[in-house]
């Protein structure tokens, strides 16, 4: 893809305005990627060489315990960056968590040398990097008073008007088992509960396919 193709990719997909200066070195240093839906984009423990902005689809951000146990943490919709990977390329660490790509998605990815750089020379980069942050942590806080204050029954419930409020859609396509995966808790306690809401006429079963009623 030429800079040119990423230059207008960036003006007509992302929407934060930046100053035409950046813009430029964004379509110079930058490489517009596309990954199918299910593609690890970023993996736990790898070496961070670049920062995803999303320009289109959405990514899942998981973390993982010492027995490989997995929970989602949040998504990545366009317009986002995940702050983790600004964290950890600023201090040289790897990555801490894994970005699955929840649909199609499309997103830039800015070689980390110049995140540091643009910080002091452009002031709408260092606006976009605080907000990110700021941002992420409401989300992370969110996700801790999900673990910590809520019933799985409650946290699905979530999981599932998040889902459905991502895709613009009423109807999810996904397992019991995946569910479980995201939630770290068993495909059993998943399909119990799924049925309980069904019973309740919350939601309407299908084969891996949940449609939301209410």
């Amino acid at each position: 893809m030429s800079n040119q193709s990423t230059h207008i990719t960036v003006i007509d997909k992302f929407p934060i305005i930046f100053e035409e200066n950046l813009k430029k070195e964004l379509s110079s240093v930058s490489k517009v990627y596309t990954i199918p839906a299910g593609d690890i984009i970023m993996d736990i423990d790898q070496s961070i060489d670049q920062i995803p902005l999303v320009l289109k689809g959405s990514i899942k951000i998981l973390r993982e315990d010492e027995d490989g146990n997995e929970i989602f943490l949040y998504y990545l919709e366009p317009g986002h960056a995940c702050a983790t990977s600004i964290t950890c390329c600023l201090s040289g660490q790897r990555s801490t968590i894994r970005a699955v790509a929840e649909d199609d998605t499309e997103y830039l990815g800015i070689p980390v040398r110049y995140s540091d750089e643009w910080m002091l020379k452009y002031k709408t980069w260092k606006n976009f990097v605080m907000n990110t942050y700021a941002e992420r942590f409401e989300e992370l806080l969110k996700a801790i008073d999900q673990l910590a204050f809520k019933k799985m029954d409650e946290r699905l419930s979530k999981y599932l008007h998040d889902k459905a409020d991502l895709h613009d859609s009423c109807e999810i396509h996904i397992s019991h088992q995946e569910i479980a995966y995201d939630l770290n808790t068993s495909r059993e306690v998943i399909s119990r509960l799924l049925k309980q809401l069904e019973r309740i006429g919350s939601i309407k079963l299908g084969r891996n396919r949940i449609i939301i009623l209410e």
